[in-house]
């Protein structure tokens, strides 16, 4: 792979981790309008890293040990932020399950 692509590949991949670790402040601060922006910047990041046709396969070794290490530090961002969400998830889930039970209620009480 030409050393250019390969620079440009790694640059997304970095993009890409420092925008998770973003994200994971956003979480640890429950700032859920930050980490969606965040996750939305990520994800035009690995858009552009498919359009750049992404074959880590063609990288050289020195290339291929440092995308596994940001991979690495993506994936423990995203597994502390998925920590962190879940409750949030979980009272969401709660608060529709209520609010759906009390339309409910109330439009049978209306009828």
């Amino acid at each position: 792979m030409n050393t250019n692509k390969q620079s440009m590949i790694l640059d997304c991949y970095e993009k890409v981790r420092d925008g998770s670790l973003r994200m994971l402040q956003a979480a640890r601060e429950s700032d859920l309008d930050a980490l969606i922006a965040g996750e939305r910047d990520c994800a035009a990041v690995i858009a552009r890293l498919q359009a750049l046709g992404d074959d880590t396969k063609l990288l050289d070794e020195p290339a291929k040990k440092h995308a596994h290490e940001i991979i690495r530090a993506i994936l423990a961002h995203d597994a502390e932020i998925r920590d962190l969400t879940h409750p949030w998830l979980r009272q969401l889930e709660a608060h529709l399950g209520v609010s759906r039970i009390s339309r409910r209620m109330a439009a049978a009480y209306h009828q």
